[in-house]
């Protein structure tokens, strides 16, 4: 009898290695650079080791483009076990019943305790549950070309609005230099609602009766705000069309002097100009005295129809562990999940002075965008994208641009106010 327990066991064992042998996981990267494909084929490439048999398929998008192709791949069929989950995003694939809860993996994760309020706060935005684990965050802050500043005559980054479009103008006149480095294309909603926000001193997308702000005049002030900077020669004429990679390009290349930023684009810019050529502020305050700088975070999610959750759990805690996550934002550059980690030298040195003075500041409010709405995702790489380049181009105003993103925001806060 006991040789055959474990004959059985022996084949149970050699059945589960076996089985693992032939598992393939499919992880999809949306916020894509060479850098961080490299450091997250690193990272996998130690979860595969302490994995034997199991295969991390890594299918790389680029950003400018993510939306829509990883919505036709999941539409298709072709769903992933673990994706890398924006913000922006959550609302509308954990609303679809698509991801799979992580919280009785977090219950019984040691690397829980350790995650700082904010990271669960941000995992938990929908339905109070954790349908993401963020790996770290993004907060804007002005990043300022020393040396173009001091050939304009400007002696200190921008404190307010007005020395914003100031810096801007002087910065201008230089031969072949803008003031700033505008992003007109995929990904500059934050700009548009962090200087609309900052120009009506209030961090409130909506009203009691849940129609949005967006229309209200200080909204619009924000964006015609931005129109007439570019309008006027403030930034350049093809800063249109550009992302994050033109933009980051545009700051450390010298076309432009001013960037509002998260910390992933210290990177490249710390690896091409010297310290002593650039700084970081906080951005500058409008009327109320007050900034608001938006707070970005992305994550790790699991969807749902996969096959292998406590394989996805695994890959999952190794990729936000306190080493995987040490390393890959060393390489991102985006704000620590772990208490302990605000600690680390990294973090210590003068570079990133200006995010921690940015947290620090009381008149500083960090501009979190309602991304709990299921169609925000769409909203922010689509609709805003179009209307907000038709403004900058003069063919729509800035406040029929806001009457129209009002009039779509009211739709989704309303009719997911209405939801049971």
């Amino acid at each position: 009898m006991k040789r055959l327990l474990l004959s059985a066991t022996a084949g149970l064992l050699l059945f589960g290695a076996e089985a693992r042998a032939d598992t393939t996981l499919k992880l999809v990267e949306v916020i894509t650079s060479p850098e961080r494909t490299d450091t997250l084929k690193t990272i996998v490439a130690g979860f595969e080791k302490s994995h034997p048999g199991v295969h991390v398929e890594i299918t790389s998008l680029a950003w400018g483009s993510a939306f829509e192709k990883f919505a036709t791949m999941v539409s298709a069929g072709d769903v992933p076990d673990v994706v890398e989950m924006p913000d922006r995003w959550l609302s509308l694939y954990a609303g679809s019943g698509r991801l799979e809860s992580l919280e009785p993996y977090l219950a019984k994760w040691d690397g829980t305790a350790g995650l700082n309020e904010r990271t669960l706060q941000l995992g938990r935005y929908v339905d109070k549950t954790a349908y993401m684990l963020p790996y770290g965050f993004y907060l804007r802050a002005l990043f300022y070309n020393k040396v173009l500043f001091k050939q304009a005559g400007i002696d200190a980054p921008p404190k307010t609005l007005e020395d914003f479009a100031a810096a801007a103008k002087k910065v201008s006149a230089l031969p072949g230099k803008a003031g700033y480095c505008l992003r007109g294309g995929p990904g500059g909603l934050n700009g548009w609602m962090m200087f609309g926000a900052t120009m009506a001193g209030s961090a409130e997308f909506f009203k009691p009766d849940n129609s949005s702000t967006l229309a209200d005049p200080d909204w619009i002030k924000g964006s015609q705000f931005l129109v007439d900077l570019y309008k006027s020669g403030g930034a350049p004429k093809d800063s249109v069309n550009w992302g994050f990679n033109e933009i980051v390009a545009g700051f450390y290349s010298g076309t432009c002097a001013m960037l509002d930023q998260d910390p992933d684009a210290l990177i490249a810019i710390a690896q091409r100009m010297k310290p002593d050529e650039f700084g970081v502020a906080t951005m500058p305050k409008g009327p109320s005295g007050r900034a608001y700088p938006t707070l970005g975070y992305a994550g790790w999610s699991m969807f749902k129809a996969s096959q292998h959750k406590d394989l996805d759990w695994e890959l999952i805690a190794t990729l936000d562990g306190p080493a995987g996550n040490i390393a890959w934002n060393q390489r991102t550059g985006a704000l620590p999940i772990y208490k302990a980690a605000e600690q680390d030298p990294f973090y210590k040195g003068e570079q990133f002075k200006g995010w921690f003075d940015e947290l620090a500041d009381k008149d500083v409010v960090p501009l979190i965008m309602p991304t709990y709405l299921p169609g925000f995702g769409y909203f922010a790489d689509s609709i805003a994208v179009k209307s907000s380049q038709q403004a900058l181009l003069g063919q729509i105003t800035p406040e029929a641009m806001n009457r129209q993103w009002a009039a779509v925001l009211t739709r989704d806060k309303q009719k997911a106010a209405a939801k049971p």
